[in-house]
């Protein structure tokens, strides 16, 4: 059976390994690259990271994430989109509210495998453990209508 996956290799001017990939496979590798930059870039930012953590406790909306973050509507509206954007949150619409939870599957491997580890992680940092126990009581009917 042929191989699909053929690798050209050769030495350059330098006498260094060059592995030259077929046209079909690079644009794959490219694929993989961009969603792979694009994931770790999600979590690069530390209220990300939060509003992650928070999510892995319960559905949240705008309102309650701004509460407990002590930031900005569009900041954390931009937060969201961001981590929409790399496929590792979701929204639906739920009345007046937009609820936001983690993505339960996942088109690309690699937002998966760091939903998973990120579950395990930062379990004992205090930013972590203080807008986890405001998850558990925040109420949004009293945000909302204030």
């Amino acid at each position: 059976m042929p191989c699909k996956n053929i690798f050209l290799q050769s030495l350059d001017s330098a006498g260094l390994l060059l592995t030259i990939l077929p046209d079909s496979n690079m644009a794959i590798w490219e694929e993989n690259m961009k969603e792979f930059i694009q994931v770790m870039k999600a979590l690069s930012d530390r209220s990300r990271v939060k509003v992650m953590k928070m999510l892995e406790k319960k559905e949240l909306c705008v309102c309650e994430i701004t509460a407990i973050l002590a930031l900005a509507q569009p900041t954390v509206s931009k937060h969201l989109k961001v981590l929409e954007e790399a496929g590792l949150v979701e929204s639906r619409k739920d009345g007046p509210w937009v609820n936001y939870r983690l993505v339960q599957e996942h088109e690309s491997p690699y937002g998966a495998a760091m939903q998973k580890h990120l579950a395990d992680w930062l379990t004992e940092d205090g930013e972590i453990r203080m807008v986890l126990e405001q998850v558990e009581t925040i109420n949004r009917e009293k945000i909302c209508a204030a």
